[in-house]
């Protein structure tokens, strides 16, 4: 399938600065941070690249806690059919075991550097239980703060370094571009320090290997649990420059996002699914729950299930959302357990303890991205990715509730032990950007058409798909890309056009994959088809048009 354009630069000035370093690690998450402080022990000089400060990514506002088989009565076979089961057939088992396998030390590292993990009274770390998990493994700090606390114990271990001449850090930077080398291999970035020089200006930062941990796309959506930094930059900027994309359609939809009305856009209050691990029901304006009989977990049951079961219900009553009742647990258990929800939940005029909370789907995590194998490798030579930014085939069609941040994790640190390795064997020596060719395709999107772009993928590819919905997308958002005046060149038209070339691809595959499968429905394929469709689609763009394959079979295209 091919015919989608999207050019291979944004447009941008001439780079005004350079630096260099072994290494550039683009983001701040807990996958940019694990891995830079990782490659600083292994490598002369690292370069961490964020888009705000460190502290402002997707794992700040991680609530419920980070997945692992630390109990003794768990077992990572356990976490691992967990996993499968949540993936919806799709899960590269061979990636999902180095997850479980390795993930429990990982957890114990970070404990090392600083992490204080809620106790129990014996002074284990305390267990609770999510959504497709059949044991207690999921481990929180501060009740519902457990991505505030790594992020905190991760930058106070930087912090420690900050004055080592072995890494240095740059704040405010928007990456645009990678760079090539003559033989393709990736050799920096350009940046945009927002703030400083010229609207359009960009300096070059050059490496032998870089590493994108950017964090999702949630932006790309009017509504959404991510960050206002989750612009999807990384996952554009290696689509335009050639690497391979895979599983974009596989968006997941948090069933429990408090409504806020019609109006409401943006990044929008998570109720974290550890509510619901702790007993809290969902009900319908009538008062019934309506998850029995749905699912053997019921209202535990895998994410996918839950949000389409809502959407369900909301259809049938004519409702805009459902209800969260977490009353009959008290206003004491909720206070000490999730002190940021009742917090933020009482500002916005909720009161859990004493009121229903209103609820409805809204984008939380990109299960699909820049394709990597397992030590995080791309398809181009010296590109590596993690976190939400990567496809490493642990997800599969739908994310078991946290396994991101433990992803993030484990293969941050295999990624920092590949590049290591490589280097000292001379397997990535440094090089020199080539040429822009005259015939390369440069294009921008004015910052004006996010709401556009946002509305359409809404629309068009949110949790509810059709062939006529998604065809209806890939028409708007092409002629919003087909636009030939010259709009400023700004940090949002940047931003916004990462969202539309994503946008574009996304729902390529989703128009394409003619199934309900993960995370969400399509309502002309309402059942899950193997026959035609377990395996994956994938996007490359070559020749200036983007390139989308299917690869049928259960394993992960490797």
């Amino acid at each position: 399938m091919t015919g989608l354009p999207i050019p291979r630069w944004l447009r941008a000035g001439k780079p005004g600065w350079t630096t260099s370093a072994d290494v550039i690690v683009v983001g701040s998450g807990i996958a940019g941070l694990t891995c830079a402080l990782r490659l600083r022990g292994q490598v002369d000089k690292v370069l961490l690249v964020t888009k705000t400060v460190l502290s402002a990514g997707s794992t700040e506002w991680a609530q419920g806690g980070i997945a692992a088989a630390l109990d003794p009565e768990d077992s990572p076979e356990d976490h691992l059919h967990d996993t499968l089961v949540a993936g919806a057939g799709l899960c590269d088992e061979e990636a999902v075991r180095v997850l479980v396998t390795e993930g429990p030390q990982r957890v114990r590292e970070l404990v090392d550097l600083g992490a204080r993990f809620d106790r129990a009274p014996g002074g284990d770390i305390l267990l609770t239980r999510e959504g497709g998990h059949h044991r207690d493994r999921i481990a929180h700090a501060g009740g519902d703060a457990t991505g505030a606390e790594i992020s905190r114990a991760l930058i106070e271990a930087l912090d420690r370094v900050a004055q080592d001449p072995g890494i240095e850090v740059i704040e405010h930077a928007l990456v645009v571009d990678l760079l090539q080398d003559e033989s393709d291999r990736v050799c920096g970035v350009t940046l945009h320090v927002i703030g400083e020089g010229a609207q359009d200006g960009v300096g070059a930062a050059y490496g032998r290997a870089v590493v994108l941990a950017t964090g999702g796309l949630g932006q790309i959506y009017a509504s959404t649990t991510n960050p206002p930094v989750a612009t999807g930059d990384g996952m554009a900027a290696a689509l335009r420059a050639g690497a391979r994309l895979t599983d974009l359609e596989f968006v997941q939809f948090h069933p429990t996002v408090m409504y806020l009305g019609d109006g409401a856009h943006g990044q929008q209050p998570l109720i974290s699914e550890a509510v619901r691990g702790e007993g809290a029901v969902l009900v319908d304006d009538a008062g019934v729950r309506f998850m029995q009989g749905v699912h053997p977990m019921a209202d535990l049951a895998p994410r996918d299930v839950v949000a389409r079961a809502i959407v369900a219900r909301m259809r049938d009553t004519g409702a805009r959302h459902v209800w969260l009742d977490a009353r009959h647990l008290g206003q004491e258990f909720l206070a000490r357990r999730f002190p940021s929800i009742v917090a933020r939940s009482r500002e916005l005029g909720f009161d859990p303890a004493t009121q229903l909370i209103p609820v409805a789907p809204a984008q939380h995590y990109a299960s699909g991205g820049v394709w990597t194998d397992l030590n995080g490798r791309s398809t181009l030579d010296g590109l590596y990715a993690c976190g939400e930014t990567a496809c490493t085939g642990v997800h599969g069609a739908n994310r078991l509730a946290s396994n991101s941040l433990l992803e993030g994790l484990v293969f941050a640190d295999r990624i920092a032990e590949d590049i290591a390795r490589r280097l000292a064997a001379g397997e990535l020596p440094p090089s020199a950007p080539a040429r822009r060719r005259g015939s390369e395709a440069v294009g921008l999107l004015d910052e004006r058409l996010r709401g556009e772009v946002q509305r359409a993928m809404t629309d068009g590819s949110g949790p509810v798909r059709s062939a006529e919905s998604t065809a209806h997308t890939q028409q708007v958002l092409g002629a919003l890309l087909a636009h030939d005046e010259l709009p400023a060149v700004t940090t949002g038209a940047w931003e916004t056009s990462n969202l539309a070339h994503l946008g574009l691809a996304l729902t390529a595959a989703a128009h394409a994959r003619e199934e309900t499968r993960g995370g969400h429905e399509r309502a002309d394929f309402p059942t899950q088809d193997d026959p035609h469709w377990l395996g994956h689609l994938s996007h490359v763009r070559a020749g200036g048009d983007l390139h989308l394959t299917y690869r049928p079979g259960k394993g992960f295209p490797r």
